[in-house]
């Protein structure tokens, strides 16, 4: 489906890759009268049957997703390993399909370019799962930077504390840099996204600090496959094994870094800070923005049912205050679906299937998250060598810039 589609004349025929972990994220797309899944694919026999226990039994299940052109599809959710997220993904694309890639877009930057290059080519259209552009507490931080609550922004420190990164990141997959290249990327693709989208800007430089501080030393490896389709976190996730060091079977193979630190600098001159820990007790994260009339800063996230509150100091006082000037609490949404975000998500991608238009998510602003995180790992494996971001091809900019970035709505109040 090109962009010379507009109107669907029926449900959307939908298609799912990968069916794991994000997986029940792709049961919000079926929407009587707007959109069904009917086709799947996955390797693994686990996958196969959970694809009919997610999406009923009269779903397509393949084991290879080439096979699935045979379904008719109108759109196709990406929900690989982040390493197969290219490949799936330009096949779709070649084929001209819409397609949904869960974050991040890939984990190289040329893996990137090469799928946006795709979908200019073909003018089909591409989205990315950056669902923290509609959770609400990143929203509403947004939007008092819009009214100018706090002036122009010049610097944003993001800190990001995974409390349970040992059972999250490193008995799986993820703890393979052959899969994701570095956790700075897999798990920091989201913050710097939401950096840069807070910012108005992106990533040109970096320089970072990294190492693998406490699971490394672990010697209590799992003897089962590392190969993805088979046992999941939700199979070995235990709360109750405290401190990091006591966990047991980590992936036969670690070779991320637990703990990255980076500077960067953004081509309108925003200065940003990202840490990110994966052995902290807590797990949140945490914008500081600040303006040259004022900061603001999140207090939880709104994740999983907690509730969260943007809090603004603009007006000059002594010392510390923890009232703020403007406190405004974001509600808790205990859905197990990040807040509301991941429907939000799918919703737009329907809508953009169907019809394409202006999107909160951005193709190239995911491909520039990938770009910065990529080079922040660079620098950090070259013991903080600073690093250029490379820019994306100025036809590529214009395009999505023309055909998928939504307007800044401006009668926004607080």
């Amino acid at each position: 489906m090109g962009d010379h589609a507009q109107t669907p004349a029926a449900e959307l025929r939908i298609g799912v890759v990968g069916i794991g972990q994000r997986a029940p994220m792709a049961t919000l797309a079926n929407r009587p009268g707007v959109a069904r899944v009917v086709s799947c694919a996955d390797p693994d026999s686990r996958g196969q049957d959970d694809a009919r226990r997610l999406f009923g039994a009269d779903v397509a299940v393949h084991e290879r997703y080439e096979d699935m052109l045979d379904d008719d599809l109108d759109a196709v959710f990406v929900l690989t390993p982040d390493h197969l997220h290219t490949g799936a993904a330009l096949f779709f694309l070649d084929a001209e399909i819409a397609v949904f890639v869960e974050k991040p877009l890939a984990i190289t930057v040329e893996d990137c370019d090469t799928l946006l290059d795709a979908a200019f080519r073909t003018r089909t259209r591409l989205f990315v799962g950056h669902n923290l552009r509609h959770l609400p507490v990143v929203r509403r931080m947004r939007e008092l930077i819009d009214q100018g609550v706090i002036g122009s922004v010049r610097s944003i420190w993001c800190r990001h504390f995974v409390g349970h990164g040992g059972d999250f990141y490193f008995k799986d997959w993820h703890a393979e840099r052959a899969h994701t290249n570095g956790l700075l990327l897999q798990k920091g693709a989201h913050d710097l996204d939401v950096i840069h989208w807070l910012a108005g800007g992106y990533t040109r430089d970096v320089v970072a600090h990294g190492t693998l501080a406490v699971y490394g030393d672990n010697p209590r490896r799992s003897a089962r496959s590392p190969a993805p389709g088979g046992e999941r976190m939700p199979d070995w996730y235990d709360p109750d094994v405290w401190p990091p060091s006591a966990l047991r079977d980590l992936n036969p193979v670690v070779d991320v870094e637990d703990l990255s630190m980076m500077l960067g600098r953004l081509d309108n001159g925003v200065l940003t800070s990202y840490q990110q820990c994966h052995f902290t007790p807590d797990y949140w994260r945490n914008y500081t923005v600040i303006g040259d009339e004022g900061r603001l800063e999140n207090f939880g996230d709104g994740i999983d049912g907690d509730a969260a509150t943007v809090k603004v100091w603009n007006r000059r006082r002594s010392g510390y205050r923890q009232d703020a000037d403007l406190c405004l609490p974001i509600p808790a949404q205990d859905d197990g679906l990040h807040g509301g975000a991941d429907q939000a998500l799918v919703d737009e991608f329907l809508r953009f299937a169907a019809t394409g238009g202006p999107t909160e998510t951005s193709p190239m602003a995911a491909r520039e998250a990938v770009a910065c995180a990529a080079a922040a790992t660079t620098s950090l494996r070259a013991n903080g060598t600073p690093v250029a971001v490379p820019e994306p091809a100025p036809e590529l900019v214009d395009y999505f810039a023309n055909h998928q970035t939504l307007p800044v709505a401006d009668d926004v109040t607080a």
